[in-house]
């Protein structure tokens, strides 16, 4: 992630400055448990899986979500070690959506490597991504928390449905914005909600605190969605790690292009629409110009821009601390990036 490069007031400025390596340095130890308990339990006997499955949980990534984990739980002061399994359970739902996803969406390339399916094929990406799920429910008994269970299973449902809910809008350039904050509202902020409100669950928290810190994710996961976005028309293919141009060659409405065809000439929302109806990269070009003409681009920024500032202010729950400042940074800096 870049530096955060808004003016900021001097209270703010020490939290704004921090880059994301910087937040990782902080949690550095903590992150280290969670990949020791990542790679004891991606152990199977069958080669395949550990091989298929190491490879797409080393392949880089910002740990995201299991860091939010961490933060929330340790901002409530949580002293165990349960926390820990937990974001390994976080990371492994989130890897085997990575690689359902790959399958569906026939990319070739993220984090800037070859995607698993690329490398092993369709057959044995969705199997691993089957075992990873299961695996991460042998994990969540040994939590022992009847709540813990009940938020993953409700949560991995709701991704399913917005798999579903996406692949019903690819090619459907009528697709609203209502329609797609709800699939990215399913499909990505739904674990990012997880995550952090697990956290507050573990410490045995009110009702109001988990919450607020489930609203948290939320409004981060939007943010982090929109931003990618946003990126799939202004960063390139090494910055990001996949391909620029794949949504709109997949036929997918992200906001920008609703925002576009809303905002722009008749000419220009059918020329749109023609893309996102055919897919492909053909209008690529012409496309990224018009969402940059019809301020789709700023105004899709400014949602994102919105979500993080909501989630900083669920976060007053939280006493203050390191913990609570990581946090906060984190929200600011996934607005913020260029990958």
């Amino acid at each position: 992630m870049s530096e955060v490069k808004t003016p900021a007031e001097p209270a703010q400025q020490a939290e704004q400055q921090l880059n994301f390596d910087d937040v990782m340095a902080r949690c550095q130890s903590d992150m280290q448990a969670v990949d020791q308990v990542i790679h004891q339990r991606l152990s199977s006997d069958v080669a395949l899986v550990n091989q298929l499955s190491r490879y797409i949980v080393n392949s880089g990534g910002k740990r995201l979500r299991p860091l939010i984990t961490l933060l929330s739980a340790k901002a409530f002061n949580y002293q165990g070690d349960m926390h820990y399994l937990l974001a390994g359970i976080i990371e492994f739902i989130h890897t085997a959506t990575l690689l359902h996803d790959d399958v569906v969406d026939e990319s070739d390339l993220r984090r800037g490597n070859e995607t698993a399916n690329a490398l092993f094929g369709n057959a044995a990406s969705v199997l691993v991504g089957d075992f990873l799920y299961s695996r991460a429910f042998e994990m969540m008994i040994d939590v022992d928390d009847m709540r813990v269970m009940q938020i993953l299973a409700t949560t991995t449902n709701v991704i399913a449905e917005g798999e579903v809910m996406q692949l019903m809008n690819v090619h459907d350039a009528e697709t609203t914005e209502q329609t797609y904050l709800e699939v990215i509202h399913c499909k990505t902020a739904k674990l990012f909600e997880a995550a952090t409100m697990l956290g507050a669950v573990l410490c045995n928290r009110e009702e109001k605190e988990v919450q607020a810190m489930a609203a948290y994710g939320r409004h981060l996961g939007t943010a982090f969605q929109l931003i990618d976005d946003v990126m799939d028309y202004t960063s390139n293919s090494e910055q990001m790690g996949k391909n620029v141009g794949d949504d709109l060659a997949e036929g997918k409405p992200t906001l920008p292009l609703i925002y576009a065809i809303q905002q722009g000439t008749t000419e220009q929302a059918a020329l749109i629409k023609s893309a996102i109806e055919k897919g492909g990269y053909d209008k690529i070009d012409e496309v990224q110009a018009i969402i940059e003409q019809t301020g789709a681009l700023s105004y899709t920024e400014k949602m994102a821009q919105q979500q993080a500032e909501q989630a900083i202010a669920e976060l007053s729950c939280l006493p203050d601390s390191e913990n609570k400042t990581l946090l906060e940074a984190i929200a600011r800096l996934s607005v913020h990036r260029t990958a």
